[in-house]
């Protein structure tokens, strides 16, 4: 079951690519589909100690003998190309980060737009009870910096009925991308009377993310996560978190969803 949150993350639009690349398919083989909605809540910007609501949307692609698959609520959304149960898979990735405002912040400390993240990820999945993931994206406009993670999760199942998972995070950036958030120049420190601060590339933050998926009846479910990651190195020393903002990073969604099949009769 793909899940991906957030206006950072346009899970819908995969959704309804895949969809309709079915639906146009005369011989295609039946497939279930999941859709689902919920809330979720995330920092307003990278290093922020406020928060944000926006839509959770879930969307889901599997055949009928297929356990529910598992993604993580931090994934970004993504087209897997090869097939579901593959040990490795990649394919292309896309995210949204959301703009920050000097006004969020408190401080002149300098606009970042609003960012679209495309890239990659590269999966592997030796088996339905242990993942590992990587993503590289860069924004093409708004930050225009190299962003990536690394998690591994350990996956407790009951095929049908409800999927556990728990794993750590690795989150690195491009000197770009930490200059833009974490950076103080000395114009700026001139300005706010911050320590002015010229951050390295590398991880900025670690931490990790507990999913959980259950069906509550014959074609629907919930699923929720919850995730938490703490800056370190010169994120974490950033006058700007150390001021105005929080090294705790959390995140969070639940939504429901419901199941059809398409493709090859009913279930």
């Amino acid at each position: 079951m793909t899940k991906q949150t957030l206006p950072l993350r346009p899970a819908a639009l995969i959704g309804a690519a895949a969809f309709a690349l079915l639906a146009a398919s005369p011989a295609a083989a039946q497939h279930v589909v999941t859709v689902g909605l919920g809330p979720a809540v995330a920092p307003q910007y990278p290093g922020a100690d406020s928060y944000s609501l926006a839509p959770y949307p879930i969307f889901g692609l599997r055949r009928p003998d297929q356990p529910i698959a598992f993604t993580s609520g931090d994934d970004s959304a993504s087209l897997a190309l090869l097939r579901y149960d593959s040990v490795i898979n990649f394919g292309p990735a896309v995210r949204f980060q959301a703009k920050r405002d000097e006004d969020d912040v408190g401080a002149a400390v300098g606009n970042v737009p609003f960012t679209v993240e495309v890239g990659g990820f590269v999966q592997i999945l030796p088996s339905q009870h242990f993942r590992i993931r990587a993503e590289l994206r860069r924004g093409v406009n708004g930050h225009k910096a190299w962003v990536g993670s690394l998690g591994a999760d350990v996956i407790f199942r009951d095929d049908q009925n409800y999927i556990f998972a728990i794993g750590p995070r690795v989150r690195w950036a491009d000197n770009r991308y930490n200059d833009r958030y974490f950076g103080v120049t000395p114009a700026v420190a001139g300005v706010t009377g911050l320590a002015a601060l010229d951050p390295d590339g590398g991880i900025y933050a670690v931490g990790g993310v507990a999913n959980f998926t259950h069906r509550l009846g014959r074609n629907w479910g919930m699923q929720a996560y919850a995730g938490y990651d703490r800056l370190v190195g010169d994120a974490a020393d950033s006058p700007i978190v150390r001021a105005f903002g929080s090294r705790d990073q959390f995140s969070g969604g639940a939504g429901l969803w419901l199941e059809f099949n398409v493709g090859g009769g009913s279930r």
